[in-house]
């Protein structure tokens, strides 16, 4: 039986980094979306509150932004309230801004909440134009 064991798990490693290996790289070119809100993407409900409710309350948390080669990142207090709003908005932002990289991280010995948004070339400018508010 342990026999057994060892050749299926030996299979179950092998297996994925020889298929790896050998397949060809895809022939289908990478969907690139298009620097442009697409504010339909969320419900009615969840763009009201999108745009009405959570990013004006992150604005009024927002404690400075700092500048990337590739976008921007803001800083937030880390508790629990303002990381579950920063969450939310996240999440309804990636459906209409699908181009944006966004990350979320905490500074280590009780640091601040870090927003990351960047992209490929042209998505700092989008940010610094459509997040205006948020730059101040």
């Amino acid at each position: 039986m342990r026999k057994i064991f060892q050749f299926i798990t030996a299979i179950a490693v092998v297996t994925p980094v020889a298929i790896w290996a050998t397949s060809e790289p895809s022939s289908q070119p990478e969907h690139v979306s298009p620097f442009a809100c697409n504010a339909v993407a969320l419900s009615p409900e969840a763009r009201k509150r999108h745009f009405e409710e959570v990013a004006p309350a992150l604005l009024k948390l927002k404690k400075s932004t700092h500048e990337l080669p590739d976008g921007y990142e803001f800083e937030f207090p880390a508790n629990k309230e303002t990381y579950q709003l920063l969450t939310e908005w996240v999440f309804q932002e990636r459906l209409c801004c699908p181009f944006l990289n966004i990350g979320m991280r905490f500074d280590r010995e009780g640091g601040p909440l870090w927003l990351l948004l960047t992209g490929r070339p042209g998505t700092k400018e989008f940010i610094k134009e459509e997040f205006a508010p948020a730059m101040q």
